[in-house]
């Protein structure tokens, strides 16, 4: 699985049939969603495209649209690993709407969203087989509960050898592409269903959205230093004749 999302919705109701509409907001209506999102940062636009393409944009830019009836705006700082500790700020823009929060990051494996109704926040969840379950408030939605149920465990992987247990009784990024679909109207990996929208007839405004202070920046480095400094040696493994993988290294292939 590949599939990365970090999208944001404050929405007057179901937010899928607005964007099946393929409607398209000005520019000058993005950019005042993003400064409402951002209040304070440095925003320049820097084009336009789809919903196809930008899920999960690089750092520092956002893509947005600001529909009637929907706003919908995907920038990575919006997943969060406790996603009910969204900012106050975001939920005072969507206060009297609804809010959707929905984030997934296909290299941990680590699926977070949340909905807020009015104010109330009404289903929050986050999770990963390294973190286990971070958070899990309120009551499941329907398309969750097979999976609570234990009705998809995760299968070993043919031929690895000394595998664990997967420690999740599913795997994140299943329910995170059934939770897209529900609440988004659109899967990025899988089957497509007749009533998904197009993405890619979905238009997005481009904007770099930078802290002009650097802070934000400098914190960003500093993670990432202090992530690569714990990693261990990268390591090799190849097809066996009993048809496992087998650890290997540059000196022994």
């Amino acid at each position: 699985m590949g599939a990365k999302t970090a999208l944001l919705a404050l929405a007057d109701g179901d937010i899928r049939p607005v964007l099946a509409t393929g409607a398209r907001s000005t520019q000058a209506e993005a950019e005042e969603l993003v400064r409402r999102v951002f209040p304070g940062y440095s925003t320049e636009s820097i084009g336009e495209g789809s919903l196809f393409e930008h899920e999960y944009p690089p750092d520092d830019i956002a893509y947005a649209t600001a529909l009637p009836g929907v706003e919908l705006l995907s920038d990575r700082r919006l997943a969060r690993d406790l996603p009910s500790e969204l900012p106050v700020h975001l939920r005072k823009l969507g206060a009297g709407r609804r809010i959707i929060m929905h984030g997934m990051h296909s290299v941990v494996d680590w699926l977070g969203f949340a909905v807020w109704e009015d104010g109330e926040l009404v289903r929050s969840l986050s999770l990963s087989p390294d973190d286990g379950i971070v958070e899990n408030i309120g009551q499941p939605y329907d398309f969750e509960l097979p999976y609570w149920a234990g009705d998809h465990p995760v299968e070993p992987i043919p031929g690895w050898p000394n595998q664990r247990p997967y420690p999740l009784p599913f795997h994140p990024l299943e329910l995170g592409e059934l939770a897209l679909r529900a609440l988004f109207g659109f899967v990025i990996e899988g089957y497509p269903d007749p009533n998904d929208i197009d993405t890619g007839s979905v238009p997005l405004h481009g904007f770099r959205v930078t802290d002009p202070a650097g802070h934000e920046q400098a914190a960003r480095e500093a993670a990432r230093a202090r992530t690569l400094a714990m990693m261990g040696p990268p390591r090799m493994f190849r097809m066996g004749p009993d048809g496992t993988m087998q650890e290997t290294t540059l000196d022994n292939p």
